[in-house]
């Protein structure tokens, strides 16, 4: 395999344009199955590669990208990453509209299987991963409010991951809890919003 300059830029491009998808888009049942392809492909054509090297520099430049792209492959959770930290600035002002939907009761749980889960009138854009979903729970008594938008959703044992709305104190406490147990995967992204992984 004689990977040429053009080829390299294409194999780049697309594993962006499916990183985008696998995030926003694809299953977490196949996650499990394209991730392996991915690391599978990368680590094949980066050994060959390897075997090819000298000191030109466009083979070392080559070699660099596919290595990279393999670590990036291999540790998917870091481009996730960026790509959640992005998606918040980006849609953070969509998200304050929708809550400002859910106050004012234009927004509510309309799902049968499930009494706290909203599904939005549109696909896009996605602003709650896995089928642009929310979780809604009001707490009556006190008239506070609890939103929840999926980073990544998970419907078996794996904790899902949440960008989560509330001005609920009880709620909060249980936020700022988690934030201080384990900070790597919980914190705070302004007032009254969070971003948490597993159940809270």
């Amino acid at each position: 395999m004689n990977i040429k300059k053009k080829t390299l830029i294409w194999i780049t491009l697309i594993w962006v344009i499916i990183t985008f998808i696998n995030y926003y888009y694809t299953n977490f049942f196949f996650l499990a199955f394209i991730w392996f392809g991915m690391v599978l492909f990368f680590a094949i054509i980066t050994l060959i590669e390897l075997s090819k090297l000298n000191t030109t520099r466009a083979s070392i430049i080559k070699f660099i990208v596919l290595l990279i792209l393999l670590f990036f492959t291999f540790r998917r959770d870091v481009p996730n990453l960026i790509i959640e930290k992005i998606d918040w600035v980006i849609f953070e002002n969509k998200r304050n509209e929708i809550v400002k939907q859910v106050k004012k009761g234009i927004l509510n749980p309309n799902v049968e299987w499930n009494g706290w889960v909203c599904e939005l009138p549109y696909e896009f854009p996605v602003v709650s991963n896995g089928g642009n979903d929310i979780g809604i729970y009001r707490n009556k008594k006190q008239d506070k409010l609890t939103v929840s938008f999926w980073v990544f959703r998970n419907f078996f044992d794996h904790p899902s991951t949440y960008i989560i709305y509330s001005n609920d104190k009880k709620i909060i406490d249980r936020l700022e809890k988690k934030i201080d147990e384990k900070p790597k995967n919980n914190w705070k992204l302004k007032k009254n919003w969070y971003r948490i992984y597993g159940d809270y």
